[in-house]
């Protein structure tokens, strides 16, 4: 809102007016906003929550200090929800398509999260929303994404081309270097399924390539697949950080890892200049989802004020659920979905360890009558819990973890 004021104020040469044009300034500005939402306006939500004893029921799993969590408040997911968007609504372009998206997954999954939340805390059931309704809102946000990717004009791709066809939409763009030199490149923008694979030298892979053998038919049906892997990598990087969220301060400063790396990504995809220079792919208007992710940044940082050991305040489904949707949607659109089981590696691993331990016990009690563990409990923090590492411990290590990730996946990079 205060970007199209100022936009407009622009033209009477008010000064000043013309920095909100820049997109580090309103990411400075937006990533300070969210800072003091979660901070000043999170205290006053948290006193809210106790008052009205919204409060965590904790089940006995025979873990160290668990007890000592109980009552604490939940749902706290809409102090993270409000300093996402609040900033984002203030200072982002709310025209460009990707903002919307963001927009979107963020209110969709939070209106989940919120009502799996409810019933547990107000209804007192303790299953919460049913787990088919979750997944089919993670599938309806995925197939929303996925299909508007494909059907907006304003989503495309630019590349280089050696010569210059009969397409209309060529043009010509002058990139400078950094010693002064300006050069003409001819490009186009185009529809593409095409994305990032890390560490190849030539790393773009289409996805039109698995569907090869249809022919002429190929590039249309790779959409049917992008959407369907965009489904899949929705609820999967969701339901990811769903159950990252079960010690103080995991999920918030993981994701707070995850959306720094993910915000540099954007800029360089966003920056013609840096994309040419790195040789990655250039995505026009991407550069706006800095503004977007400088929100969330600012709110999982302020979230863990409240949130690090011992935790005054939990973020619940509200939180985690929309956590990894805007991580994995964000990854999508900026075409780095296949870094994401580097990026996110802590709910990758996470996911796998609660999947692994269920297949393996029901193997072996069909096999043996007896059910076999092969962690002491799942997600795989509560199995350190158990082997007794201290809590903030754990957290620390995951998170040191997660910035060795992050740090790997910038690499990537350079390192083809």
């Amino acid at each position: 809102m205060l970007y199209y004021l100022f936009k407009y104020l622009e033209q009477f040469d008010i000064p000043g007016a013309g920095m909100f044009q820049y997109i580090s300034f309103r990411s400075s500005l937006t990533i300070i906003t969210s800072l003091l939402i979660s901070l000043v306006f999170g205290k006053q939500i948290i006193n809210y929550l106790r008052k009205k004893q919204i409060g965590e029921d904790i089940r006995d799993l025979g873990l160290e200090g668990q007890m000592s969590k109980k009552g604490t408040p939940t749902m706290g997911g809409v102090i993270i929800l409000a300093s996402i968007i609040i900033p984002t609504l203030l200072f982002g372009d709310l025209l460009n398509v990707y903002v919307i998206l963001m927009l979107i997954t963020t209110i969709w999954l939070g209106i989940i999260g919120f009502t799996d939340d409810y019933i547990k805390t107000f209804k007192k059931n303790k299953n919460g929303l049913a787990g088919r309704f979750k997944i089919l809102g993670q599938i309806g946000i995925g197939l929303i994404v996925g299909l508007t990717l494909f059907l907006s004009d304003d989503v495309v791709v630019r590349e280089k081309i050696s010569e210059n066809p009969t397409e209309i939409n060529i043009q010509t763009t002058e990139n400078s270097d950094y010693s002064g030199n300006t050069t003409q490149v001819v490009t186009r923008d185009v529809k593409s399924t095409r994305t990032t694979i890390p560490f190849f030298k030539d790393n773009e892979f289409d996805y039109a390539y698995l569907v090869s053998f249809l022919g002429k038919y190929k590039q249309h049906a790779a959409w049917i697949v992008f959407v369907i892997f965009t489904i899949l990598i929705v609820t999967a990087v969701s339901n990811g950080a769903n159950l990252t969220d079960g010690l103080d301060g995991l999920a918030t400063g993981t994701s707070a890892i995850i959306g720094t790396t993910l915000g540099i990504l954007a800029y360089l995809s966003g920056n013609i200049v840096y994309a040419d220079y790195l040789n990655i792919m250039y995505i026009p208007n991407t550069g706006e989802l800095v503004v977007f992710m400088s929100a969330f940044m600012g709110a999982t940082i302020g979230f863990m004020w409240y949130n690090s050991y011992p935790a005054q305040v939990f973020m619940g489904d509200t939180g985690s659920l929309s956590l990894g949707g805007i991580v994995a949607v964000f990854a999508i659109i900026i075409r780095k979905e296949l870094l994401i089981p580097i990026l996110c590696g802590i709910f990758l691993v996470e996911n796998f360890s609660v999947v692994m331990q269920v297949t393996y016990f029901k193997y072996t009690k069909r096999k043996y009558g007896e059910g076999r563990r092969i962690f002491k409990m799942a997600p795989l923090h509560h199995h350190y819990q158990l082997k007794g590492y201290p809590e903030p411990k754990i957290v620390v290590r995951f998170i040191i973890v997660g910035i060795m990730l992050a740090v790997i996946t910038v690499v990537t990079l350079k390192i083809r």
